[in-house]
Formats: structure tokens, sequence, C-alpha cells
């Protein structure tokens, strides 16, 4: 399990109308994500492509921190947040955290509430576990050169002898050189971390 999986219950009790992480957002995509909006939300969102009208975005990707969906919303033109309260989402929060040695990748946090909006107290926490979600990441990416090139082997489909003999490195150098890879990237097989460290760029 990832520790964005784990997270998953504390997340939902701060935010029990639904909510959505994503973690490490490069080019346009997150390396890890996880949506528990309501489906009714989702489709109208996606169906009328609000996307890129959605005052929350906008703050996500002009600022590191966390506020309220009722400080953000004024330039709405679209009525965003507007449509979101007509299907019982009336109160939201939002956090963004972004660091260098994530080489400008930003993780954030959509929040919602039906009831009452966030106390400063939720929105210390929601701020806190977004950061800790990005920093967990950031460490996981900090693989080392040899396990970059075992990876990189992996991905080809080289077999781990084929691998030891490309790197001139026993079979058990190897492998740990790809368990230590599938720990850091949460990995449960070599030919997984494989996968991810291509994702994110790292091959």
């Amino acid at each position: 399990m990832s520790l964005l999986t784990d997270t998953a219950a504390r997340i939902s009790a701060l935010a029990p109308a639904g909510f959505y992480i994503g973690l490490r957002v490069g080019f346009s995509f997150p390396a890890e994500e996880l949506n528990r909006l309501p489906s009714a939300w989702v489709d109208y969102y996606t169906a009328n492509g609000l996307v890129v009208h959605d005052p929350v975005m906008k703050w996500v990707y002009m600022n590191q921190g966390v506020a309220r969906w009722s400080d953000i919303g004024e330039d709405d033109p679209m009525g965003v947040l507007e449509s979101a309260a007509g299907l019982g989402l009336h109160f939201g929060a939002v956090a963004s955290a972004v660091s260098p040695e994530g080489h400008g990748k930003r993780s954030y946090g959509n929040f919602l509430r039906a009831d009452r909006e966030f106390t400063d107290d939720e929105l210390a926490q929601l701020a806190d576990i977004v950061v800790e979600l990005h920093q967990d990441g950031d460490q996981k990416l900090a693989l080392t050169a040899a396990e970059i090139e075992a990876l990189r082997f992996q991905a080809q489909g080289l077999r781990l002898k084929q691998i030891a003999a490309e790197l001139n490195i026993s079979m058990s150098a190897v492998k740990a050189r790809l368990a230590n890879a599938k720990r850091k990237l949460g990995a449960r097989t070599p030919s997984q971390a494989a996968s991810i460290a291509q994702t994110r760029g790292l091959l």
C-alpha cells in the first residue's frame, strides 16, 4: 500500500463530502492520484470542461499552502463553485505543495464538506497531509544512478542474469539494487518499479 492509500481514512474524516489528491503533477498528469469526489460532481465537471475555468485550480498553480474555497472564489465567471454548491458541495478547501527537490512538480488536494466551513485546525491538518505526501514522493524519487541503471535494463525486459552480465556485477547485487528501487518507488515487483520509473521520467 502507498502512503496515499494509507492516509485516505484520515483525509475522509476531515473531508466527509469527498476529496481529490494529485501527487507530483508534471506537465499535466499526476504520478499518483486518489479520487474520492462524488461521481455526480466529477461527471458534471468533466462534461462541462470546468478545469480550465476552475478558480480552485488556478489557485493551485499560483500558490502554496492552504485556503478555503470561499476565500478564492471571487474570480469565477463560469460559476464553478456555484455549480458545486448546487450539487450539495457548499464548502471546500484546497492545499498545494511544491519543492525544489521535485523539479517543479506540484502536489495538491481538493477537499469537500457539505455541512460547514473547514476550521483553521482542519486546514492546517490538510496542508500538512499534502506536504507529507509530496515529500514522501520526493524521498522515493531519490534513486541512485546504480538503481536507475538496473531499472533501465529491467524495463528493456532483460533477466537478472543478463542485467548482471551487462553491469558486470553479481546477480545478488542486481537483486539488491532492484529491491531498493522497489522500496523507494512503492512498487511490488521490479517490473512495476521500472514502469513507475519510466512514467516519472527517471529512466
